[in-house]
């Protein structure tokens, strides 16, 4: 069999070590620069929030009564962004305040009617907009017109269940307007019961906190015999209670045909809101308010147009995430994209902004790294050369140049082990010419080895 020719030879010498150790320290730099970029991402990734849940519960109120009602209004338009929606139908605001609470019962948002919370239930919760005005009714059987809540003292009133937010609130303002007798309580009498007692004679004045088209509220209007109340203290009691508002029922404004009212009536009125636990998902409180602007932004009885939902004070913070969508709006993607799609290009760009500002500059460093790297296998051997320089110059006899030329042999042999790719070969022929160099100066004239060698190629 022939021997192969020396060209051939020769070029296996040359290729196979130096593509290696090429490949070898390429992988090492890159491997340094993934573990920077995947530090980088890990501290961004602290940063991000979790990603939305696609579910949430709310509680709402009695299922035939407004609350549940605004809650399927909520549902239906959540469902459009992939987002599902429980309704959990209550006994009303203090039920929905101890459900809030309670972190086993899952509730996470709720309708809360204000004023109707204490301190202590406040804790843990904030108001993410108040939706909309509640008014309290105050129908009464009387031949003349009532205007003062002190001229209902002494008479049988209807102000809703124990624990229910109508009762919390009307006792409030009854007692402030010396409307309750001490020992007295108002019928637990509440909706269609309340009405009919009151047209039966049976009560003299009935109290319902509920909007302007509730069943009960409209069939009271429009009973002969039953008068609604025109409170002269309206301004009064708005101020006194942070949680009302002094407003104006127009004349004709239930029904202009019939004249019904047939004068303004001034009332006040508590103010819903939508309240929430404070660790409910940032994005979801987004996507909730825009549903809920959506639902109550339109003009009503006692609002104008884009009048709500709003940020206002009452009984609980104001979410910063809420602050946020009021003052500037819905994320710029949610704007033109699904909410589900939005949400997760916000997501990543909380990642890539910071890991692209890693990115360029490991990119940039990645290779000035692999240089040095492959060039130190090189530039080592000339700390040893410089080294019997130094001795050289040190100690010139005969006998430390025997033993320089001697080390010199061994570094010329640590060079011809060391491996580094083709592109980098010249280093290593450079450093041969100066060992050659030392060791003709030693052969020579100890003495002149003395001489500096010229600085190694590239340093």
């Amino acid at each position: 069999m022939s021997e192969p020719s020396p060209k051939k030879t020769l070029r296996l010498r040359l290729r196979v070590p130096g593509s290696s150790i090429a490949y070898r320290e390429l992988s090492i730099v890159t491997l340094i620069g993934a573990l920077i970029i995947g530090a980088a991402f890990l501290i961004a990734y602290r940063f991000v929030r979790p990603a939305p849940p696609s579910s949430f519960v709310i509680s709402t109120g009695n299922e035939a009564g407004a609350y549940h009602l605004f809650g399927e209004r909520y549902l239906e338009l959540l469902a459009r962004e992939k987002i599902d929606v429980e309704l959990r139908p209550s006994a009303g605001s203090i039920d929905n305040l101890n459900r809030l609470a309670d972190p086993r019962s899952g509730v996470e948002v709720a309708l809360v009617q204000g004023g109707v919370a204490t301190p202590e239930q406040t804790e843990g919760l904030v108001s993410l907009a108040a939706l909309y005005y509640e008014p309290l009714w105050i129908f009464y059987r009387d031949e003349n017109p009532l205007t003062l809540l002190s001229q209902l003292s002494g008479k049988r009133i209807a102000a809703g269940p124990e624990g229910s937010g109508t009762r919390a609130l009307v006792t409030h303002i009854l007692r402030a307007g010396n409307a309750l007798k001490p020992g007295m309580s108002p019928s637990g009498l509440t909706g269609k019961a309340a009405a009919e007692a009151l047209i039966a004679g049976r009560l003299d004045a009935a109290l319902f906190v509920a909007a302007p088209d509730a069943t009960v509220v409209q069939m009271l209007l429009k009973t002969p015999g039953i008068r609604l109340m025109s409170l002269s203290h309206s301004e009064a009691l708005a101020r006194r209670f942070h949680y009302l508002s002094a407003i104006t029922l127009p004349r004709g404004m239930i029904d202009l045909g019939a004249d019904i009212p047939s004068s303004n009536v001034r009332m006040v009125a508590a103010t819903t809101h939508l309240v929430a636990r404070e660790d409910f998902h940032p994005a979801l409180v987004s996507v909730l308010l825009q549903a809920a602007t959506r639902v109550h932004g339109g003009a009503g009885v006692f609002r104008k147009a884009g009048e709500f939902p709003t940020i206002r004070e009452g009984d609980f913070p104001v979410s910063e995430d809420a602050q946020r969508f009021f003052k500037s709006g819905p994320p710029f993607l949610q704007r033109y994209m699904p909410f589900w799609v939005a949400n997760l290009i916000e997501r990543l760009l909380v990642l890539l902004v910071p890991l692209i500002a890693v990115l360029i500059p490991v990119m940039r460093i990645m290779p000035a790294m692999y240089d040095w790297r492959i060039k130190r296998k090189v530039f080592r051997w000339y700390r040893e050369l410089k080294a019997v320089e130094i001795a050289a110059r040190n100690n010139p006899d005969k006998a430390d140049t025997t033993a320089l030329l001697t080390r010199l042999d061994e570094i010329e042999d640590g060079v011809d082990g060391t491996q580094v790719p083709l592109t980098y070969w010249d280093y290593v022929y450079t450093l041969r010419g100066h060992i050659d160099m030392v060791r003709a100066r030693l052969r020579r004239d100890p003495a002149a080895a003395v001489a500096p060698l010229p600085p190694p190629p590239g340093n």
